[in-house]
């Protein structure tokens, strides 16, 4: 596929850890502001709000490591439903360097991870 991404220019990162020179453009990928983080502080280039799990889905999961594979598989779905939003991040991802901001406290199970495979065509 032209212009694949490679896994080093999309990272992740909480949204809670300072920003970093080396982050790149980073974009909130979470349907809610991260709870008491102010918007100066965030150092937040875009907030891409419609990509994130539906209000039912995120609910629904609840961060619940046993529902993580399924999680996995509806978000998913989910992202398939936002080729313009994708398209977005992944022409931004091919200027440079991208992380992707989320405030879970798990950060091996949570929306931007799945989001980043699927960036990552996997």
């Amino acid at each position: 596929m032209p212009g694949r991404l490679a896994a080093r220019d999309i990272r992740l990162k909480r949204a809670y850890r300072p920003a970093a020179a080396g982050d790149g453009a980073r974009i909130l990928v979470d349907r809610l502001w991260p709870r008491g983080l102010k918007k100066s502080d965030a150092a937040i280039d875009r907030w891409l709000k419609d990509i994130a799990p539906s209000t039912a889905l995120r609910q629904w999961f609840a961060h619940d490591p046993a529902r993580w594979p399924e999680f996995r598989r509806r978000y998913a779905a989910e992202i398939r439903r936002h080729p313009d939003q994708l398209a977005e991040l992944r022409a931004i991802a091919r200027k440079g360097p991208v992380t992707l901001i989320f405030a879970a406290r798990d950060e091996l199970r949570n929306d931007a991870v799945v989001l980043r495979y699927t960036l990552l065509g996997r």
